[in-house]
């Protein structure tokens, strides 16, 4: 099998699971996230897209319902052994043959957790999960549980992201050598990726973020390439992944002379990425590191330019995104906690002005401190 922790480590967070099922009042749990079966099994695929549910009871074993294609890609990468497969076919409910595995484990009239807030279950097959299992046992909302444990990463994970920061400087530096006037977004995206992927790394949970001209103030991946202008700017949000775990990094390189707006966008950056870091620290509520970076950019003058959060965790996930919870805005009681990963983003996009400005890097919290995952230097980039 290829598995990426010891089966002891897996064996330890199923326990977790259990006892806090048993502190909610819950008889089993059906995940659909597919980061939960990674998390908790290994079970690596994309085959979420479709319907698939990971069924845990109070005994700690593992019931997977999946598609054919994903059998022996269950087999090979994770450590569960009751692998069911519903059949495809115009008219097919495979709720129905979900009903049936838990009348197996003996759910009828049990209080079952589901993760509801999953990519893995779209509103239509959360409609047909209700009406199915309405009568024979009650569900509820248990999206949460499986992702607290996550936020706090174990030794292990913390040296997978570890490896993704690595990876993330290597992509950096591939990007740092090709901008420059004339050059083609195309290329510079493929020198990055290739960079993680001669590395050992993964593709990202969601595509490079890359955009230069008016299209450096967006923050979103869009289809379309361009060439680097003699006076210009190209923002680039990346990652390094390797297991999945994930390691971002933010730039925006000026092409040419940097204006005097540029450069107090990015003064205010640097100033407000020290301020969250410093705000950043084990027993604190996380939302003080948005408020951290809202008065610097608020001080700045930039408030108008500025966005409403400043980062997120970081951890195994998966497409279509490699955002995970919990967020960096005002007022999020999530106190900060050793072993916590997040990507701190300060992102600035001025549309008056038509310039922008980010700055941002991966860290980990520590008791002693954050460790920065990137050895980059952090001045403006200017090319």
């Amino acid at each position: 099998m290829a598995l990426h922790f010891e089966i002891s480590e897996y064996r330890q967070r199923i326990s977790a699971t259990v006892s806090m099922l048993r502190s909610r009042g819950l008889d089993g749990l059906l995940m659909f996230r597919q980061e939960s079966m990674y998390y908790l099994s290994g079970y690596d695929t994309f085959g979420f897209c479709f319907f698939q549910c990971l069924y845990l009871g109070l005994d700690g074993q593992l019931t997977l319902l999946t598609r054919a294609p994903d059998l022996r890609q269950a087999q090979n990468t994770s450590i569960i052994e009751d692998i069911r497969i519903w059949v495809d076919g115009d008219g097919v409910t495979p709720c129905d043959d979900l009903k049936a595995i838990l009348q197996g484990h003996g759910c009828a009239g049990q209080r079952l957790g589901v993760e509801y807030d999953a990519y893995g279950l779209n509103a239509k097959n959360g409609m047909i999960l209700n009406a199915t299992l309405d009568g024979f046992c009650s569900l509820e909302d248990a999206s949460d549980l499986v992702s607290i444990q996550r936020m706090v990463k174990s030794p292990r994970e913390l040296d997978y992201t570890r490896r993704a920061g690595e990876l993330a400087d290597d992509a950096w530096r591939q990007a740092l050598g090709m901008t420059a006037a004339g050059a083609d977004e195309g290329d510079i995206l493929a020198a990055m990726q290739g960079a993680v992927f001669r590395g050992g790394g993964d593709y990202p949970g969601n595509e490079f973020i890359i955009g230069s001209g008016a299209d450096a103030l967006l923050c979103r991946y869009f289809t379309g390439r361009k060439v680097l202008q003699s006076q210009d700017q190209l923002t680039l949000e990346f990652a390094g992944a390797y297991r999945h775990y994930h390691a971002c990094m933010m730039r925006t390189i000026v092409v040419g002379d940097p204006s005097p707006h540029q450069l107090h966008m990015y003064e205010a950056c640097a100033e407000a990425l020290a301020a969250c870091k410093a705000a950043l620290t084990v027993g604190q509520p996380i939302g003080g590191v948005f408020d951290a970076h809202a008065k610097v950019m608020d001080d700045a003058g930039l408030k108008h330019a500025r966005l409403n959060a400043c980062g997120y965790s970081l951890g195994a996930v998966f497409a279509p995104i490699w955002m995970d919870n919990p967020m960096l805005y005002h007022g999020n009681p999530v106190i900060a906690a050793p072993g916590m990963v997040f990507f701190l983003h300060m992102i600035l996009m001025d549309s008056a002005a038509g310039q922008a400005m980010t700055l941002g890097e991966t860290i980990i919290v520590g008791d002693d401190g954050n460790e920065r995952l990137s050895s980059a230097p952090l001045e403006l980039a200017v090319r």
